[in-house]
C-alpha cells in the first residue's frame, strides 16, 4: 500500500507543477520560430495529458493476452512543441502487470505494482497549419504520431504458484532479491491516433511497448534455472486526454 501511495503522490504532485505554468507556457506562444521553409510558426502552449488504460507483460512466462492478468494503467504528462512536427513530452504513470505461466507444469504466475517516469520525442505525420504566424486555419481533426524515449521504472512483483489472479490468501514464493522494488532502465516506442475535440481539448488513442534492461519483472528468472530467454518487457494502450494550457 506505500509503494501504491507514493506513485499515485508523485501523480498529483506533477499535475501541480503542470497546472502552475500557463502563464509561462503562453510566453512562448508570442515568439517566434522558423521552419526550414523559413515559415514563423509558434512553440506554445504546453499541454497537459491525462491517460487510462491497461498494460500487458511479456517476459519469461508468455506474452498471450489470455494469460496475462489485465491491471489498470494511468498517466499524468506534459507536451511541448519543439518544431513544426516534433513535440518533446514527459510522463509519470503508475500500472499492475500480472500473468500465468505458458507451460501449466511449471504452474508460476506474478503480479507487480508498477511506477514509471519517462521522457519521449514525439512526432506527427500530419501537417498542422494552424501553428503558423498569420495562418487562419484550425489545428487538423486528427493527427497521427510515433514517439520513442527514455526512463526509468520502479518495480515491486510477487511470484506465486498458481493459475489465477492472486487473492488477499495467496501465499507468495520468497522473492528472487532483497532489495525490491527496484529500479530499471525502460524504453519507449509507439505511436497513436488523436482526434481535436476542442481549440483546447484531444482525445488519443495510444499504445506504447517498453524495453526493459531486467529480466526480474516476473520475480521469476532465478526460479527458471537458466531458461530465460531474455529482459522483460511491457506495453500498454491508454485512451489520453490533452489539454492546451493557454
Amino acid at each position: 500500500m506505500r509503494f501504491r501511495s507514493w506513485i499515485f503522490g508523485a501523480l498529483v504532485a506533477g499535475a501541480g507543477v503542470a497546472s502552475s505554468r500557463p502563464a509561462q507556457a503562453q510566453f512562448h506562444r508570442e515568439v517566434r520560430h522558423y521552419n526550414r521553409q523559413g515559415r514563423p510558426y509558434y512553440r506554445g502552449p504546453l499541454h497537459l495529458t491525462l491517460g487510462g488504460g491497461t498494460a500487458l507483460y511479456n517476459g519469461d512466462l508468455g506474452n498471450a493476452p489470455g494469460d496475462n492478468f489485465l491491471g489498470p494503467a494511468a498517466s499524468l504528462g506534459v507536451l511541448y512543441r519543439l518544431t513544426a512536427h516534433m513535440h518533446i513530452g514527459s510522463e509519470f504513470s503508475y500500472l499492475e502487470l500480472g500473468a500465468r505461466d505458458k507451460l501449466k507444469e511449471r504452474g508460476l504466475a506474478f503480479t507487480s505494482t508498477n511506477g514509471l517516469g519517462t521522457v519521449f520525442l514525439r512526432f506527427d505525420l500530419l501537417p498542422d497549419e494552424s501553428i503558423f504566424a498569420s495562418s487562419v486555419a484550425d489545428a487538423p481533426i486528427f493527427q497521427v504520431y510515433v514517439q520513442g524515449g527514455a526512463g526509468l521504472l520502479l518495480y515491486n512483483p510477487k511470484s506465486y504458484l498458481g493459475t489465477a489472479r492472486d487473492t488477499k490468501e495467496t501465499a507468495f514464493l520468497p522473492p528472487e532479491r532483497n532489495d525490491y522494488p527496484a529500479l530499471a532502465g525502460a524504453f519507449p516506442v509507439g505511436g497513436g491516433f488523436a482526434v481535436r475535440l476542442t481549440d483546447r481539448l484531444r482525445a488519443d488513442l495510444e499504445a506504447n511497448y517498453y524495453f526493459t534492461v531486467t529480466d526480474q519483472l516476473d520475480d521469476i528468472s532465478l526460479r527458471l534455472g537458466g531458461a530465460s530467454r531474455g529482459n522483460d518487457g511491457f506495453g500498454t494502450v491508454m485512451l489520453k486526454l490533452d489539454y492546451a494550457l493557454k
